[in-house]
C-alpha cells in the first residue's frame, strides 16, 4: 500500500467512526439517538485508535494536515511529502462523509434539525465568536501535536500506543471539545463538509462555510505552536520560525483577552 492511500483510508476509518456516532447521536429513531457527548468523544477517541492500527505502519497515520504539517515543521517528516499526504486525508475524510450519509440513508428525513443534521459532518461552535472559536481550536490542537511528540519519546508495550493517542483524543474532547467540537484536524472538517455540501441530504440546511476557516486555520497554527513548544522544551532547540509561531499564538491569545474584558467593562 501507498503512504497516500494510506492516509486515504486511515482518514476514511476516523469520519466513518466519528461522524458515525454523531449521527447515530442525533438523528430522531436512532438506537442510538440521545447517547451524548461522553459517547461521541469516546467513539472518536477510538476512531483514531483502529486508524492507526490500520494504517500506522504504512503511513505513521498523520491522518490530520495539522499533524502533517507540525511534522515537518519540525524537521520530523520531508516537506516533499507534504501535499499528497494532505490531499489523501481531504479525500478520505470526504468519502468518510459520504459513507456516513449512505449508512444512515433511511434516517434523515426523520430529523428535521438541520444544525444536527451539519454536526454529523463538521464541528460548530456553541457560542459563535470568532476569534474565541480560533483560540479553542488552537489550543487545542496545540495540546494535540505536544501531547503526541512527547508521547513517542515513551516506550510501551507493543501494540498499545494507538490507544494512547485514542485516549488522547478523548481526553481533548471531555475537557476542551465542549465550545467547538473539537475539530483540531483541518481534513476532518473540509472534508465531510464538502460531503454535506454536495450530497442530496433531505432537508439540510446550509454548510456554514462562513466559520469553516475556523476549523482549517486554528488546528494548522495550533499544531505549529505545538510542535514549537516541544522542540524548545524538550529539545532546547529555538529557531527563530519557533519563537516567530510562538509569538503569534500568544498574540491571538492576548487580543481574545483584551476583547472579552472590553466587552464586559
Amino acid at each position: 500500500m501507498s503512504v497516500y492511500l494510506a492516509e486515504f483510508l486511515g482518514t476514511f476509518l476516523l469520519i466513518l467512526f466519528g461522524g458515525g456516532v454523531v449521527a447515530g447521536a442525533v438523528l430522531k429513531d436512532s438506537k442510538s439517538f440521545n447517547a451524548g457527548w461522553f459517547t461521541i468523544c469516546t467513539a472518536w477517541g477510538l476512531g483514531v485508535a483502529f486508524a492507526i492500527y490500520a494504517v500506522g505502519g504504512v503511513s505513521g497515520a498523520h491522518i490530520n494536515p495539522a499533524v502533517t504539517l507540525s511534522f515537518a515543521f519540525s524537521g520530523d517528516f520531508p516537506w516533499g511529502k507534504v501535499p499528497g499526504y494532505i490531499l489523501a486525508q481531504i479525500a478520505g475524510a470526504f468519502t468518510g462523509g459520504v459513507f456516513v450519509w449512505i449508512f444512515y440513508m433511511p434516517l434523515w428525513a426523520k430529523s428535521e434539525d438541520k444544525e444536527a443534521k451539519l454536526a454529523i459532518f463538521c464541528t460548530g461552535p456553541a457560542i459563535r465568536s470568532l476569534l474565541n472559536n480560533f483560540i479553542n481550536e488552537m489550543v487545542a490542537t496545540a495540546i494535540l501535536i505536544f501531547a503526541l511528540m512527547f508521547i513517542g519519546t515513551n516506550k510501551f508495550t507493543e501494540g498499545l500506543n494507538p490507544l494512547v493517542v485514542g485516549a488522547l483524543i478523548m481526553a481533548i474532547g471531555y475537557s476542551l471539545g465542549g465550545t467547538t467540537g473539537f475539530a483540531i484536524n483541518p481534513a476532518r472538517d473540509l472534508g465531510p463538509r464538502l460531503a454535506h455540501f454536495l450530497m442530496p441530504i433531505k432537508g439540510k440546511g446550509t454548510s456554514d462555510w462562513g466559520y469553516a476557516l475556523i476549523p482549517i486555520l486554528g488546528p494548522i497554527l495550533g499544531g505549529l505552536i505545538g510542535a514549537a513548544t516541544y522542540q524548545m522544551l524538550f529539545k532546547n532547540e529555538y529557531l527563530m520560525q519557533y519563537w516567530l509561531v510562538v509569538g503569534i499564538g500568544i498574540l491571538v491569545l492576548l487580543m481574545a483577552v483584551y476583547k472579552n474584558i472590553k466587552s464586559v467593562s
